[in-house]
């Protein structure tokens, strides 16, 4: 079974174990939160909505121009690599963290979509001959590869896909790494969307996704502590129609931390249940303030 809570004071920490094994206590913190989502360009905005004090306003994601590249990838740069690049960055600077020394994971179901339709529609046609800069970057890792050229980063970086799951096991390998090498560690989940006919088989409505700096101790800029062990459950599917149960899921532990670093604090709430989210099954709790 999998659990992920968050609680505030001495009681925000991480376990992590395994059946018929037994693990010490490990505590892992989120420094930083960078976050892109339809109606909540930025973490700030995101955390006024999550928390309840702002209502949610339905827009279309709002991609920053990834200044940190030079202006020749600036110009290459879609808009998976753009979104990764910003949620990154803003993690970064949230937690006053120097981007050059991190540790990264990078984690998305799939790669750039429109950059895979411009592919097929080029390869359906007479003319086959494929240009560097959309080979370049159809990769998974392209994200990765910017982040590299943005920041001077030569830290290890793993890029993941699961899938479904892939948050999940982008969570997984980050918590692991910092439990293991007691270093900071970057996590950056994102995705984008598909054209059609594409979008049809992957309805991702939009680009989004979310980044935190994992931290193995507590510091002054520590918004909050996780806690997880691994699941067997299957991880819930993204299947057409689903999309706002899952959003639903995914966003209740952010809520508390919304909660905790802003004005609005809830009194308590107790063992708030989640289901399967990535295959980490997920419940939140926070002690009274």
């Amino acid at each position: 079974e999998a659990a992920l809570k968050l609680g505030s004071g001495a009681d925000r920490r991480l376990r992590l174990s395994c059946p018929m094994t037994t693990t010490p206590d490990m505590q892992v913190w989120i420094d930083g939160v960078g976050f892109i989502a339809p109606g909540m360009p930025d973490w700030p905005s995101a955390r006024e909505v999550l928390a309840g004090r702002q209502p949610w306003v339905s827009e279309p994601s709002v991609l920053p121009p990834p200044l940190l590249l030079p202006p020749a990838e600036r110009r290459r740069a879609s808009r998976v690599i753009r979104v990764a690049l910003a949620l990154g960055q803003e993690a970064v600077t949230h937690a006053g963290a120097n981007a050059a020394d991190l540790a990264t994971v990078f984690a998305a179901s799939g790669a750039d979509g429109h950059n895979c339709h411009a592919l097929c529609e080029q390869l359906a046609g007479d003319d086959r001959q494929i240009s560097p800069t959309r080979f370049h970057n159809s990769v998974h890792n392209a994200a990765a590869g910017y982040w590299g050229i943005a920041t001077g980063a030569m830290a290890p970086c793993q890029v993941l896909c699961a899938y479904d799951a892939s948050f999940g096991a982008g969570l997984l390998d980050a918590l692991a790494q910092v439990a293991v090498d007691r270093q900071p560690v970057l996590l950056i989940a994102y995705d984008s969307e598909y054209p059609a006919p594409l979008f049809a088989t992957r309805p991702v409505p939009d680009a989004a996704g979310v980044a935190l700096l994992l931290a193995p101790e507590r510091s002054g800029r520590s918004l909050v502590g996780i806690s997880v062990t691994p699941s067997h459950t299957a991880a819930d599917t993204l299947a057409a129609g689903k999309e706002q149960h899952i959003l639903n899921q995914a966003f209740q532990p952010l809520q508390l931390a919304a909660g905790l670093v802003g004005k609005f604090r809830p009194r308590f709430v107790r063992h708030a249940r989640l289901t399967e989210i990535g295959g980490v099954q997920q419940r939140c709790r926070q002690r009274r303030a």
